[in-house]
């Protein structure tokens, strides 16, 4: 059982991760923000799964990594959730908007940035419990690691203020690239991962 979350876990996030590449390429937005909400979930079950499997002298590095996926899950659960909701459907004003629209590089892009930060610290302390057993092991391994590295960029750069100095409009043709290019960085890790449960000695 253990294993086929698992299995479903990546292979959902694998999905997603495709699936908000290609909305964001076509500028449907409500597509791109809903499949977050799945993404960040199935998140939870690969990292929950990575963290059953951890050797004894592992453990706590797995559990840190397991809490910090629950705290990503819920904070972009409510930034996407915003938008899917009061964002699309409520008639807001101008100061609303600039709070609750993710569009406008305001609270919900910070809170965002916030949980994908997160994210990045999660499997960094998940990226250490690896246990190699082949070059795919190996590939996964490195890719998480690394991938911590957006937890500082993710974290410090919106307390410069420097997305409070541009316009949602302005910017999002770059942060439209960016994003297409962490989807082929993460794409990678959900499809390792998938083969990893299937692959290995789960339970």
């Amino acid at each position: 059982m253990n294993k086929k979350l698992g299995m479903i876990g990546s292979i959902i996030n694998a999905i997603t991760v495709l699936l908000f590449a290609i909305f964001m390429a076509v500028d449907f937005n409500f597509g791109s923000y809903f499949v977050c909400i799945l993404l960040s979930l199935s998140f939870v079950m690969m990292i929950a799964a990575f963290e059953n499997e951890c050797s004894e002298d592992k453990k706590v590095a797995g559990k840190i990594a397991l809490v910090l996926s629950g705290v990503y899950s819920t904070l972009i659960m409510i930034v996407y959730f915003t938008q899917c909701t009061s964002v699309i459907h409520d008639n807001l004003n101008l100061q609303a908007a600039k709070i609750l629209n993710y569009s406008y590089l305001g609270l919900m892009f910070n809170l965002d940035l916030l949980g994908y930060a997160i994210m990045a610290l999660s499997t960094f302390f998940i990226g250490f419990t690896i246990n190699v057993k082949n070059k795919k092991d190996k590939v996964l391994k490195y890719l998480l690691l690394i991938h911590g590295v957006f937890f500082l960029s993710c974290l410090i750069m919106p307390m410069t203020g420097v997305f409070a100095k541009s316009s949602g409009s302005s910017s999002h043709g770059g942060g439209v690239i960016a994003l297409e290019i962490w989807c082929l960085y993460f794409l990678p890790i959900g499809v390792l991962s998938f083969f990893h449960f299937k692959d290995g000695n789960s339970k």
